[in-house]
């Protein structure tokens, strides 16, 4: 097989103006891609013919509405926090009204719902605002706050318990926004300015709703983008520099994984993924890192037979003919890890899963081309000055004792290799999946802040509700609606978590009177419109109970979400007639929750078993691939140990990372074995040992050093999931260069077959 690589690979540098011609043809689909993907993608897809359009709407009937806007807690754009202590006071009044029409002056704000906004309870009552006018007395306006705080819509949904914190729940006209900052800084600058009238009062803003979530974490990965690269970037190339000591060799090697990066960042919108979150910084990062790895592994070989005097084309052919067969197997087995990514159920992870497979097929590609092209040029005549003179050569000796250590002691380190892996994956084992919505955010960003005193004001930002639905038996004016309501009412209400439940029993009871529920019933039709049916269509035969939910962390919820299930099917048991559902956007999310645990376990144990087959199949050895399972999962049993000890959760960017690093771990093990496998020709065990480690150990500890100083640029990230992406790639690699120099010797000295099962392959060559 090496023979087969060795032909393959050896005409990048036999066959040079091939290899340039396909440098070239890859760089002009990448600048394509860059400047007009869609000349190449229109030629495979077509445009629906207007009948088809039509025919898919024919026949979807539309049942008729009643013409109501129904008051809606959850449909707006945008939401200012407003904090004062002076709501209900003559001048606090005074200025939230002309903060209110500052904010509907500007063109682009539709409509604002505040608590002096809110319908009144009765139909036949007149509309009077909740705020009486500054020329008010102190007793009216005690009787305002305790009568806004009487008032369902506006008590723990406008305005918070204590009377300190008030919502203005703005929707925008798009047609007239101009920028991003015209939804998030400049709302708040207006009612900043607007306050600043009325010095006698305090108030202090906060934005966050739909819009400046997604506005925030948008803004974020764009200026991290660029930041975070050029750190990283500046950071790898400054310890290639000191390692390497010759800066041809760090040029030409820093060129391969750039222009990998290149390639793929262009190819990548043809596949319209370019908008990817995790793609914005990890994935160059990434790629850069992989790239490196291989780079440097050749590079080390190229440099190795330059010192001692090959030619440029010989060095070049030689190092390729070397380590080319580990370089593919390690892109393989890495693409085959980050593709495992694929399988998972959400579309973020589905897409950098994709990203990075093409990605590292790209710049294995680009390694295997740009360096041994440019070394067997011009460039390559000084390409080993300096290789007598790097940190990890000239040191390497000193560390050489470690090998001997091992081989003597072989017996016990192979046990406490396979224990204390098999011990780690089992505490690894007890992490437990969780996802917050603020994980996503800055931690000091506006909306990150506005998130945490929502969750302390109101119980939470994010709403969910109980569905009521009955048969067309029950009649929609009938008491036992209202009695199924008042059920689901009293069981929400028993949760601490559950923020204010609302529903049409909190409006009944709030008009005047009291009674039987077949009795309140009939005073529904005293509620004006847009608040009945915010909560009440009989047309449908539904009703609903809203609630809030705080960003604590979906997992939290999980029980309390069983226990209301567990209620609700008590309460159907109640009232047969009547189906009862739990939903709601974070309902939907707990449900998913442990998919993350299940597509974790799809992608690592899909990826891991590819990888063994692909290994005991190239080493013709079922036993070589288990060989490779403690230093490839030791690494991953490590970082998800640190996890469980540091309190932290699965989540979706931990699926990311784990796979990612496996991917990544298995390449120096790959190098190792291979290195190994050439080295025992003619040779005991314990000889290609010493020899695989002297061989691959400079490129081993250099990948490594170079790799967990990449990760670590990105831990200064203000993005917790980055940051987590990060710890969790540097914990990994660090570890797993120790399971290859200690656990890894020791596993091939005690239960690596005979030398004569490499013996067809050895006659082959």
């Amino acid at each position: 097989m090496s023979r087969i690589f060795d032909r393959t690979f050896g005409a990048t540098v036999d066959h040079r103006p091939l290899t340039l011609l396909l440098i070239l043809a890859v760089t002009g689909l990448a600048v394509l891609g860059y400047v007009a993907p869609h000349r190449l993608t229109g030629l495979f897809t077509q445009e629906p013919a207007e009948s088809d359009s039509q025919d898919s709407t024919a026949g979807n009937a539309v049942q008729p509405t009643p013409d109501v806007d129904p008051v809606s807690l959850s449909d707006s754009d945008v939401v200012l926090v407003v904090d004062s202590d002076d709501f209900f006071t003559p001048q606090g009044a005074s200025a939230l009204r002309a903060i209110v029409e500052s904010l509907e002056e500007l063109d682009y704000v539709e409509s604002i719902l505040w608590m002096d906004e809110v319908p009144v309870l009765n139909i036949f009552g007149l509309q009077q605002p909740l705020l009486p006018r500054a020329t008010a007395s102190a007793r009216q306006f005690e009787e305002s706050r305790e009568k806004a705080l009487s008032h369902p819509l506006v008590h723990g949904q406008l305005l918070s318990t204590d009377g300190r914190t008030l919502l203005l729940l703005i929707k925008i006209n798009w047609l007239f926004v101009e920028s991003d900052e015209d939804c998030t800084t400049r709302l708040r600058e207006v009612a900043e300015q607007a306050a600043a009238a009325y010095p006698e009062t305090e108030f202090s803003f906060l934005t966050t709703g739909r819009v400046p979530i997604y506005l925030t974490f948008m803004q974020a990965h764009s200026e991290n983008l660029w930041k975070y690269q050029m750190i990283g970037y500046g950071m790898v190339g400054l310890m290639a520099v000191i390692l390497f000591r010759g800066i041809r060799a760090v040029l030409i090697v820093a060129l391969a994984p750039s222009t990998g990066v290149f390639w793929t960042l262009g190819i990548l919108r043809f596949f319209d993924f370019q908008d990817n979150p995790f793609n914005d910084v990890l994935l160059p990062v990434l790629l850069s890192l992989v790239g490196l790895t291989d780079g440097v592994h050749l590079m080390v070989e190229i440099r190795r037979r330059r010192a001692a005097g090959a030619s440029e084309r010989e060095a070049a052919r030689g190092g390729v003919s070397k380590v080319g067969l580990a370089c593919a197997l390690t892109s393989v087995t890495t693409a085959v890890g980050f593709g495992s990514l694929s399988l998972a159920h959400h579309d973020v992870v589905r897409e950098f899963g994709w990203s990075c497979t093409i990605g590292v097929l790209l710049t294995f590609l680009a390694v295997i081309t740009v360096i041994p092209l440019a070394c067997s040029s011009w460039l390559g005549r000084r390409v080993h000055h300096g290789h007598e003179k790097g940190l990890i050569d000239r040191n390497l000796g000193r560390i050489g004792g470690v090998v001997e250590f091992v081989l003597l002691r072989d017996r016990l380190i192979s046990r406490i290799g396979i224990a204390a892996t098999v011990l780690l994956i089992l505490i690894s084992m007890t992490l437990r999946p969780d996802e917050r919505r603020s994980a996503a955010l800055p931690t000091t960003s506006e909306t990150a802040i506005a998130l945490e005193h929502m969750d302390r004001a109101f119980g939470g930002l994010e709403l969910s509700s109980v569905e009521v639905t009955w048969s067309d038996e029950v009649e929609s004016d009938s008491p036992d609606v209202l009695r199924a309501v008042a059920a689901v009412d009293d069981l929400l209400r028993k949760e601490e978590l559950i923020g204010h439940p609302l529903s049409i029993r909190n409006f009944i009871e709030a008009l005047p009177g009291d009674g039987d529920p077949a009795e309140r019933m009939t005073t529904l039709e005293l509620l004006p419109p847009p608040l009945k049916r915010a909560f009440y269509t009989p047309e449908q035969r539904t009703a609903s109970v809203s609630f809030r939910v705080q960003d604590l962390g979906i997992a939290t919820y999980g029980p309390v979400f069983e226990r209301v299930e567990a209620g609700l099917e008590q309460i159907a048991g109640q009232y047969p007639s009547f189906q009862f559902e739990l939903t709601g956007s974070a309902v939907r999310r707990w449900r998913n929750l442990y998919q993350i645990v299940l597509d974790l376990i799809a992608s690592l144990g899909s990826a891991s078993l590819i990888i063994f087959l692909m290994l005991a199949g190239v080493y013709r050895s079922i036993r070589m691939g288990l060989i490779s399972i403690v230093p490839n999962f030791f690494p991953l049993a490590v970082t998800g140990t640190y996890l469980v000890l540091t309190g932290q959760t699965l989540e979706i960017v931990s699926v990311c990372a784990f796979t990612v690093c496996l991917g990544i771990a298995v390449d120096d093990t790959i190098h190792f074995l291979t290195r190994f496998e050439e080295e025992r020709k003619g040779r005991d065990d314990a000889d290609a040992i010493r020899r695989a480690f002297t061989g691959t150990g400079t490129a081993l500890i250099m990948t490594t050093v170079v790799l967990v100083v990449g990760f670590a640029t990105v831990m200064f990230s203000d993005m917790r999931d980055q940051r987590i992406f990060a710890t969790m790639g540097g914990l990994t690699i660090g570890s797993a260069l120790f399971g290859d120099l200690v656990f890894l010797p020791a596993l091939l000295s005690r239960f690596a077959p005979p030398a004569a099962a490499s013996e067809p392959e050895q006659s082959a060559n």
